[in-house]
C-alpha cells in the first residue's frame, strides 16, 4: 500500500515475455495501478500493450516476472485473479442471436451471478449509453460501438476491483466516446483500477491519471497526467517514437 495509502490493485514486476521465435514482446516492465486510478498505455501495434493485458488475464504466461492482481500472480493462481478482473476487448465477442439483455443474463449467470434481474441489466445498459428501445434486439444488427457498450455493461456487472480495456474507444462515435470517458470517471470514483491500451491520445489525456508511452515492450515515458496538462501529448508521443525524447522516462510513478 502506497500513494496516499491506496491499495495496489494491478502490478507488473519485472514482467518479461519472449516468444519462441525470439521476439521480446515485454522487456522487464514495471508499474503499479492503485484503486481509484486510470492507467493508459499508448503505443503502436506490436508495442506490447495487448501482451501485457493478456498476461494479466492469464491468456499468456510470462517468461519471467509477475503480473499481480491484488497481490496474487496471474499465472500462479489464475482462478483467484479472475474473480478480481473484468475485461473488454477491442472486438467484443458476444452471441449475435441473443438480445442485449440475453447476453448480459447469460454472461452474468456464467460468472455465478444468479441474483441479477432484468431491471439490473436495463439499468447498466442505459448507464453505458445503449438506448432502451434496442435492449430486446439481437446483437447481429448492432454496430461495433453498440456491441462494445454491451461488453462494457457485462464488465460492470461483474463488479470487480479491476477492469482491463483493449482499445475501448474503437468504433465509438464522438458522443459515445465522451460518454465512455464519463463512465470511466464513475468507475474510478467507485474505487476501480482501470488499465487501458489505446491509440486515442486525446481520450487518454482526458481520462487517465497516469499515461505511459510504450514501444518494443518498454515504457519510453510514464507520467502523471497532471504533469502533461499544458503539453502537446501528440507531439510528445511522436518525439518519443522517433527516438528524440525530451527527457528520461520518470521512474517515480
Amino acid at each position: 500500500m502506497n500513494e496516499n495509502n491506496k491499495q495496489v490493485i494491478l502490478e507488473a514486476v519485472n514482467l518479461t515475455k519472449k516468444y519462441d521465435d525470439g521476439v521480446l514482446a515485454l522487456d522487464n516492465l514495471n508499474f503499479a495501478i492503485y484503486e481509484n486510478e486510470i492507467f493508459a498505455m499508448l503505443g503502436g501495434n506490436g508495442a506490447g500493450k495487448t501482451t501485457t493485458i493478456n498476461i494479466f488475464l492469464n491468456l499468456l504466461e510470462p517468461t519471467s516476472g509477475d503480473a499481480k492482481v491484488c497481490g496474487v500472480s496471474s499465472h500462479i493462481e489464475p482462478l483467484v485473479v479472475k474473480k478480481n478482473l473484468a475485461y473488454v476487448s477491442e472486438n467484443v465477442m458476444l452471441y449475435p442471436n441473443f438480445t442485449a439483455l440475453q447476453n448480459l443474463d447469460f454472461f452474468s449467470q456464467l460468472g455465478g451471478q444468479d441474483s441479477l434481474t432484468k431491471d439490473h441489466y436495463q439499468e447498466v445498459l442505459i448507464r453505458v449509453g445503449l438506448a432502451e428501445q434496442v435492449h430486446n434486439n439481437k446483437l447481429k444488427g448492432f454496430s461495433k460501438g453498440m456491441r462494445q457498450k454491451c461488453g462494457i455493461a457485462i464488465a460492470i456487472l461483474k463488479d470487480t476491483k479491476a477492469i482491463l480495456f483493449d482499445e475501448p474507444t474503437s468504433g465509438l462515435d464522438p458522443k459515445a466516446g465522451y460518454e465512455f470517458i464519463q463512465l470511466l470517471n464513475d468507475l474510478k470514483g467507485e474505487g476501480k483500477a482501470v488499465l487501458m491500451s489505446t491509440h486515442d491520445i486525446f481520450r487518454a489525456k482526458e481520462a487517465a491519471d497516469t499515461i505511459a508511452i510504450m514501444n518494443d515492450g518498454k515504457f519510453l515515458m510514464k507520467e502523471k497526467a497532471s504533469t502533461l496538462f499544458d503539453k502537446d501529448l501528440e507531439s510528445l508521443y511522436m518525439q518519443y517514437m522517433a527516438g528524440h525524447a525530451p527527457q528520461p522516462a520518470s521512474e517515480g510513478v
